[in-house]
């Protein structure tokens, strides 16, 4: 089968495609022909090296979507649409950047779909974070405003649409002011422009912001702190900083009374099988429209990470096999 396997951290060249055995599946794992998987900034991260845990030479891919070729367990039949996403997967084992891929039954699930696997592989990632960062990390509510920072990257954009369509208001950010018409087709209500300094803007806009989808990271983790109302909410899910620590974090000083914080991260808790099946549903009744920037094929893999890294936003990179 043909991988694209990462030797030694460093550039999108480093992803060297190469040809390698098809392995079998041992207990609990299954064996998957990968169809399409999506591209996520942790796996830029993950090639500059900044996931110390990883070891090298290692596939990356933290998703996929594909077909069943064998199951020791036989839960699974050959042919069957899966997804697959997290769980170690591209860290502590090998994940999608390759044609086939060993996997445990845990992170797997099964679906129904005429969608194409272009649309499909788009879709297992963007739906986990966002619908488990809007329900359970900040627990939105019909009536409520939800400021969404880092509005144009996929997550901000599905979001905002899940948002929208539960009846909240939404506001989104973008550093680029030419991508303002963007989120207002979208769906947001108003757009920010974020200087880094939002909290200011709000203040003197007078703006009741009650919750904060935080996607840039931590270098803005703190304004965002400060922009929401007291008792608001802000759940950091996203580092388009590429920043994972706040330097000398003192709490009592970061974080303002009676503001809470938390984060939504989709290893630690999995959103259940049945609500993505019903996301490909509102999908396919042209409900929600997820946003896709580019397809690339996985001969182009070195390709699709430099343009990911070029920060263009709008909707999400997917690798179709």
């Amino acid at each position: 089968m043909k991988a694209a396997v990462l030797y030694r951290a460093g550039e999108p060249e480093n992803l060297r495609l190469e040809e390698r055995e098809i392995s079998s599946p041992k207990e609990n794992q299954i064996l998957i022909k990968i169809k399409a998987f999506g591209l996520n900034r942790s796996e830029i991260m993950t090639r500059k090296g900044y996931s110390e845990s990883v070891q090298f030479p290692r596939i990356l891919g933290i998703e996929c979507v594909g077909e069943i070729v064998e199951d020791p367990s036989n839960e699974f039949q050959k042919g069957q649409k899966v997804t697959a996403f997290m769980g170690g997967m591209g860290r502590d084992f090998d994940g999608s950047y390759a044609e086939y891929a060993v996997l445990p039954k845990s992170i797997i699930s099964s679906f129904e779909s005429d969608l194409s696997w272009g649309i499909l592989g788009a879709l297992p990632e963007m739906f986990q974070t966002v619908y488990g960062s809007l329900h359970s990390a900040l627990m939105i509510k019909k009536g409520e405003t939800i400021l969404i920072r880092g509005g144009t990257s996929s997550i901000g954009l599905l979001a905002a649409e899940l948002a929208k369509s539960e009846g909240l208001k939404v506001i989104s950010t973008t550093r680029d002011i030419t991508k303002t018409n963007l989120l207002i087709e979208n769906g947001a209500d108003e757009v920010l422009i974020d200087d880094g300094n939002l909290s200011q803007q709000i203040s003197i806009q007078n703006l009741k912001i009650d919750k904060i989808l935080e996607l840039v990271g931590a270098s803005t983790l703190k304004d965002s702190l400060a922009s929401v109302v007291r008792g608001g909410i802000v759940c950091m899910t996203g580092m388009l900083s590429e920043q994972w620590s706040i330097k000398d974090f003192a709490p009592m000083d970061y974080i303002p009374a009676a503001t809470f914080v938390t984060v939504y991260d989709s290893g630690q808790m999995r959103v259940e099988g049945k609500y993505f099946q019903d996301f490909i549903d509102e999908i396919e009744n042209g409900n929600i429209h997820p946003k896709i920037k580019k397809v690339f094929s996985l001969e182009k893999i070195a390709e699709a990470h430099t343009f990911m890294e070029s920060n263009y936003g709008g909707g999400k990179i997917v690798v179709v096999l």
